[in-house]
């Protein structure tokens, strides 16, 4: 096992990994930018290094930078997250020349499966079910006409590179073609720095359901069983539940067996997710994250695997903790992401301080969590404040849980989407699970129904906790002192 792990991320996932290196012996090691100088994660780590400007692509995407604070702290491996440098190849890459593991699959399998069209070329040959469309990037129109009459309309028109929806544009014909292509290139361009477009049969209404990989260097492949995450907004998913409610023990294995094979087939190693459209009996490769995802937890709840823990030690070189056999599932794990966003204003950011903060507890409930009581949310980065994990031994227990936790989960100082989980927790066509990815906006109406109701009886809750974080002014005025004294030790010793 490594000595010390460099964490290339922040918030409530750098603290995750550094869970897990705490629970093997290992030490760790965080960057964080000037926004980030009083986080949680930064605190929590063994070792923290400033890396600079808040701006991620002078911080958190600077691979430069992060290879010398590897190289200056002596960490052997860097673990990347999820987002930022999680997909980026060039990391994989210099982490190779420089001597230090990735803990994740090597930049060239990174690359060919942050290609859509290339990771759909590689699953073809696996055998792997793949949605109808191009088999290579798309510029001339009049050839996007051609393929789009012999896929059949609606297409969707995707950038290459990338992921979580940017760029994605749904066509019903022939006449917004043009336009959704122009404007995906551009978006591409700018946000991937590559303008490759693909096109493919757009399936209506379907189910997003992902198989969780474990891959070791010796050659050994399984599934940790599956996830649905259909309940999404403009592509990004907002409640993840293990397993998915129309999930059989043969679809399972028949579905499962298919996500081995895509990653045994590219020599692929460590965590990652094979994500799968599926819709009236039939199931279509749409991507692979060759990360750990945000979701994660679900799997570990129902499958009792440490997920990270298991990354770390496949980095190193030891087996995989379990056969395929070994697998099962059992009760049901749902996760609510909440963050930092106003849910009746379209989703929009708000950061900004939490003035008060009271996390849920008791039986089967889960708070995966980088903020604290005061805590100054930046506006820089991604508005997560948490993920709210509860599990039930069935589902119906696991929806009736979610809703206690959520009615205990107090953010006071900003907005969150906690309104818009309760609203979705009485919703009746999610409590029958009758679930596909354009579920929101489908029932927006009753969605926001319940929503303004929840909001209103949440004021309320609000208004009588809001004196339970406030200090007395005796304890207010000792915390000052307190403070100021810390303040003048620590000035004290720089000057020294």
């Amino acid at each position: 096992m490594f000595n010390k792990i460099l964490i290339a991320n922040r918030g409530e996932i750098a603290i995750r990994v550094m869970r897990a290196c705490k629970e093997l012996g290992v030490k760790s090691v965080a960057v964080y930018s000037d926004a980030d100088s009083n986080s949680l994660f930064a605190k929590y780590a063994n070792e923290a290094y400033n890396i600079g400007n808040p701006s991620p692509s002078q911080s958190y995407l600077n691979i430069e930078k992060i290879i010398d604070v590897a190289e200056k702290s002596g960490a052997e491996a860097i673990h990347p997250g999820y987002g930022f440098l999680a997909e980026n190849p060039k990391l994989g890459f210099e982490c190779e020349k420089h001597g230090i593991k990735l803990i994740g699959p090597n930049g060239s399998i990174i690359e060919a499966m942050g290609s859509k069209i290339e990771s759909k070329k590689l699953m073809q040959k696996a055998g792997v079910p793949v949605v109808p469309g191009t088999a290579k990037g798309v510029t001339d129109i009049d050839e996007a006409v051609d393929i789009a009459e012999s896929i059949g309309y609606p297409v969707i028109v995707k950038a290459s590179a990338g992921g979580g929806g940017i760029g994605m544009r749904t066509v019903y014909e022939e006449d917004e073609l043009v336009r959704a292509i122009e404007s995906t290139q551009s978006v591409a361009a700018s946000a991937f720095g590559d303008s490759t477009i693909y096109i493919e049969k757009y399936i209506e209404e379907p189910r997003h359901i992902e198989f969780q990989i474990l891959a070791d260097e010796h050659g050994n492949t399984i599934h940790a069983a599956d996830r649905e995450c259909s309940i999404q907004r403009r592509h990004q998913k907002l409640i993840e539940e293990a397993p998915s409610p129309i999930m059989t023990d043969e679809l399972r294995e028949e579905m499962g067996g298919a996500a081995v094979r895509a990653a045994s087939s590219i020599g692929y190693t460590n965590a990652g997710t094979v994500e799968f459209l599926y819709s009236n009996g039939e199931y279509y490769f749409l991507e692979m994250n060759t990360r750990i995802q945000v979701e994660h937890p679900i799997t570990e709840i129902v499958t009792g695997i440490d997920l990270v823990k298991q990354q770390l030690q496949i980095a190193a070189g030891e087996e995989l903790c379990c056969e395929q056999k070994d697998i099962t599932v059992r009760g049901h794990a749902i996760e609510c992401r909440i963050n930092a966003e106003d849910p009746m204003a379209d989703f929009a950011p708000n950061p900004g301080k939490i003035t008060g903060y009271r996390s849920p507890g008791g039986i089967g409930v889960r708070v995966d969590s980088g903020v604290y009581m005061n805590y100054t949310i930046p506006p820089f980065y991604d508005s997560m404040i948490s993920k709210l994990i509860v599990y039930g031994m069935t589902r119906e227990e696991c929806i009736a849980r979610m809703r206690r936790a959520l009615n205990e989960y107090i953010i006071l100082g900003v907005k969150t989407t906690i309104p818009f989980h309760k609203s979705m927790m009485l919703s009746e066509s999610f409590i029958k699970a009758k679930l596909h990815t354009h579920f929101v906006d489908e029932y927006h109406d009753e969605i926001m129904g319940h929503m303004a109701k929840v909001m209103k009886a949440d004021e309320k809750i609000a208004a009588r906790l809001k004196s339970t974080f406030l200090p007395s002014p005796k304890i207010a005025a000792v915390s000052a002192a307190v403070n100021n004294y810390i303040t003048n030790l620590d000035n004290n010793s720089k000057k020294q």
